[in-house]
């Protein structure tokens, strides 16, 4: 059956217009509501009011205009069932072969700060999704169906299978916008729930509830970008997912250049690498291997950041993931080519990069653009359960700092402290690291103890043959006993950034001033599990 009659209602009306009328140019008659009825009339366009058409006016504000059989059933008709055409034709409801709805902006209303809680509950679409499921349930088979479309980017396909089908859809095409018409009204119903669940209000309140930082019940909706061969191990299967509109600056906005395919580890150690490099402002270089920083720096330039990153620890970045936050040109690019490297991340690569990485095609070579979007929440998942905790996006402020021992850091010391300190948030707790001339000298990660990281990060330096002499050491959490800060004073250090609030803090401050250490501290810890 072709496409005869369509029922457009939209609130994003781009490219309406100009569908409504290619419509019209093939015969198809059209029904709206509202806004979407004026556009199309001012535009000249033979179109029918929904109300005209179902012989019952819009009412309560337009809350109900489209809840009608003559709507429903015109959708819901099945094109292959005798008894079902038969009946909408008894009741005079004629077939609505195209629907065109996309819904009340809820997630953008609710989105704004200053959002007003009967504003939000305005912007729940009743009938819209009520169409959206019923012409997408009504898809059909290669007898016919409804076609069904959310998205404006779906017009032209629409369009274009009109014009090469004699005025029909396919049913693979009716099937693809079904799916994307169920992913959206979960999404929507989704975002609805999570608002409405986490507005909290006495029984006896008559005021307006305030709203939880999280949900009695959190949905959300990810989509899958890539099946991938196997996961953190051969024996297991896995795939990504992405948000919907990933936030700007966030690894899921990678374009990838060349190379093999992304495997799960690809992408887990990549995106350890962008979070640490994009919260420096120097240009920045960091080197990641099994999820932890092995290397890091900051310089004048990428090729000065690389090099300093590459000498903290060489046996490690051997097969790593290497990300910059400033372009890569191609004195960098002949500098990193000279190592096995599984994965690269930068915002850009000059020509000249590019040519030189293209010698080497089994680098997987990903352009992320910069900026400074975070996640809305981190979540781990346990045994049937999830744990969900806000992004660790925290950076102390210098001002914000507490000196505690008697003798307090040079401004080169602290520099080297906040370089420290902002690596170490990005290293498997325990934590250990040492720093210097704006590089890592030595990384602990993963301990269960953290003077063993400390030890390890002391023998990660000598191994690269680098001195900790006069070195800066960040700890991700409090030292609870006197011994790490020996650990670390033994090695080198001069002076130690730490969050204490361990109940021997005066002992380990007492210990500082006994070595001679300047010891600052944050009031903020950093695990990373």
């Amino acid at each position: 059956m072709k496409i005869e009659r369509a029922l457009l209602s939209v609130s994003d009306k781009s490219g309406i217009v100009e569908f409504a009328q290619a419509l019209n140019q093939r015969g198809v008659q059209l029904l709206s509501t509202g806004g979407t009825a004026k556009l199309l009339a001012q535009a000249g366009l033979p179109v029918q009011e929904v109300s005209d058409y179902t012989g019952f006016p819009e009412m309560m504000d337009g809350r109900v205009k489209t809840l009608h059989p003559k709507i429903h059933g015109g959708l819901l008709a099945r094109r292959d069932a005798e008894s079902h055409l038969s009946a909408i034709a008894e009741h005079g409801i004629g077939r609505i072969d195209l629907l065109v709805v996309n819904l009340y902006p809820f997630v953008e209303t609710v989105a704004k700060p200053d959002c007003a809680f009967e504003d939000a509950v305005e912007n729940i679409d009743i009938g819209g999704p009520a169409m959206l499921r019923a012409a997408a349930k009504n898809h059909g088979t290669e007898a016919g169906g409804v076609t069904v479309v959310i998205d404006p980017s779906d017009y032209d396909r629409v369009l274009n299978e009109m014009d090469t089908r004699d005025g029909v859809t396919s049913f693979g095409l009716r099937l693809d916008l079904a799916k994307k018409v169920y992913a959206h009204t979960a999404a929507y119903d989704g975002a609805i729930a999570n608002y409405l669940t986490s507005m909290t209000a006495d029984p006896e309140q008559t005021a307006v509830p305030e709203r939880a930082a999280y949900p009695n019940v959190l949905t959300f909706q990810v989509r899958k970008t890539q099946e991938m061969r196997y996961g953190e191990n051969p024996h297991q299967s896995a795939a990504f997912y992405t948000d919907a509109a990933p936030a700007a600056g966030l690894l899921a906005n990678y374009t990838q250049l060349q190379g093999k395919e992304l495997s799960f580890n690809n992408i887990a150690d990549a995106d350890a690498a962008w979070e640490c490099v994009r919260t420096f402002d120097a240009p920045t270089c960091v080197i990641v291997k099994h999820a932890n920083p092995c290397g890091v720096a900051v310089a004048d330039s990428p090729l000065a950041a690389y090099q300093k990153a590459f000498k903290t620890d060489p046996s490690s970045a051997f097969g790593g993931i290497i990300a910059f936050n400033r372009p890569v040109d191609a004195a960098t690019a002949q500098e990193v080519s000279k190592q096995f490297v599984e994965v690269m991340l930068a915002p850009s690569y000059d020509e000249g990069a590019r040519a030189i990485f293209a010698a080497k095609q089994n680098v997987r070579l990903l352009e992320v653009p910069m900026g400074d979007g975070a996640n809305d929440f981190e979540v781990k998942r346990v045994g049937g359960g999830w744990l969900v905790q806000q992004p660790d996006n925290f950076n102390v402020p210098r001002d914000q700092i507490k000196v505690v021992t008697k003798i307090a850091p040079t401004a080169a010391q602290m520099d080297d402290l906040l370089f420290a300190w902002k690596v170490a948030k990005y290293v498997k707790s325990n934590a250990i690291v040492f720093t210097g001339n704006g590089m890592t000298l030595g990384v602990g990660a993963g301990q269960m103890s953290r003077i063993d990281s400390a030890r390890i990060a002391s023998i990660k330096a000598a191994n690269a043959g680098l001195s900790l002499a006069g070195s800066a050491v960040a700890s991700d959490a409090f030292f609870p006993f006197r011994d790490g800060l020996d650990v670390v004073a033994d090695a080198g250090a001069t002076c130690v950034i730490q969050p204490g609030g361990s109940m021997r803090d005066a002992e380990v401050i007492a210990a500082a001033d006994e070595r001679g250490i300047a010891m600052v501290l944050t009031a903020t810890r950093h695990f990373r599990h």
